[in-house]
């Protein structure tokens, strides 16, 4: 039978409609089961802890369980890699960070683009790193360092908890902009170089705020600057870079991703209960307490802030010839 034009095409529109309906319908439902957030990294990093943080949070607002699973290996790739590899419903969930920006740029051949198979979902935390010195060093200022650095190039080692970390890499610019000639020692993860630091085999590093606070406070390391561009509360007397080297900055950026092409409505769910947490105190002080400020915004915000920081690197990386391990 033929059917008549006009409800020929009011069927057809009808169902052009049905892929909008049903995927807000998805969203609406989403999640229904648990949901795992990667980390590309082992226990006790960064990111394992801010996504420890976030989990019994969504959990708690979206009624089914949020599961950090760490996927270490590779740089960060191999549990990056995973959650590209993942289909886009919004059950995996990726912890990205400062370390995906820098592997764009630092590995020639990967087998996914970070910024084009991944979408942005919120931002959370911005950390600084501390410019702590070994007692040996006799300055006490950042411009008494660059002086003392300059009247001694290569004698000042620079250790970092491995190469293409985020304290290498805030080094390396530090270098770069003072135009400073120092030797990069690279170990493998942040106890062995404090070790290291604490003797006296290297001098200086820009590190953690959990890695360097303790000694700091207890006399063992001198804090010369912090690296952001604002100062830190947990180190309210100790100046930014920023202020005797114009234009540096460097920090550790931590949000949420999930594969493209995950429906937007799901990424706008969990952008508002991210938000959500970011906005109560008890996590606002949890943040601060581990040295963070607090990012927040829309996905969008998350996704230009990874594009500066993929930018930045990359330029940081390519100046000093930095090679993959």
């Amino acid at each position: 039978m033929k059917l008549p034009r006009r409800q020929f095409l009011h069927l057809a529109a009808g169902a052009a409609a049905l892929p909008a309906v049903s995927r807000i319908a998805w969203a609406q439902a989403y999640p229904s089961r648990p949901v795992r957030i990667i980390t590309a990294t082992g226990p006790g990093g960064a990111p394992d802890i801010f996504a420890r943080l976030m989990a019994p949070w969504l959990s708690e607002r979206l009624g089914q369980q949020f599961v950090v699973e760490n996927r270490p290996g590779g740089s960060s790739n191999i549990g990056t890699e995973a959650v590209v590899r993942a289909p886009p419903d919004g059950y995996t969930i990726l912890m990205a960070s400062s370390t995906n920006a820098i592997n764009v740029t630092l590995f020639d051949k990967l087998n996914f683009d970070f910024l084009r198979d991944i979408a942005p979902v919120a931002g959370i935390v911005r950390l600084p790193l501390v410019m702590v010195m070994h007692s040996s060093v006799p300055a006490r200022t950042v411009p008494e360092f660059i002086a003392y650095a300059k009247i001694n190039p290569g004698k000042i080692n620079m250790g970092s908890p491995g190469i293409a970390t985020p304290p290498h890499v805030a080094g390396e610019l530090f270098k770069m902009m003072a135009r400073l000639n120092m030797v990069h020692v690279p170990y493998r993860g942040g106890g062995p170089v404090m070790t290291d630091l604490l003797g006296g085999q290297v001098q200086v590093l820009f590190g953690s705020t959990s890695l360097t606070i303790e000694q700091i406070r207890a006399g063992k390391l001198r804090a010369l600057a912090v690296t952001t561009a604002t100062r830190w509360e947990g180190l309210p007397d100790i100046p930014t870079v920023g202020d005797f080297v114009p234009g540096y900055e460097a920090s550790v950026v931590l949000g949420l991703g999930v594969p493209m092409k995950t429906p937007a409505e799901i990424i706008d769910k969990l952008n508002k209960e991210i938000n959500a947490a970011l906005a109560d105190p008890k996590v606002k002080a949890r943040l601060a307490d581990l040295g963070g400020t607090v990012l927040a915004g829309s996905p969008a915000d998350f996704g230009k802030l990874m594009a500066e920081d993929t930018e930045k690197w990359g330029k940081v990386i390519k100046f000093a010839g930095i090679q993959p391990q």
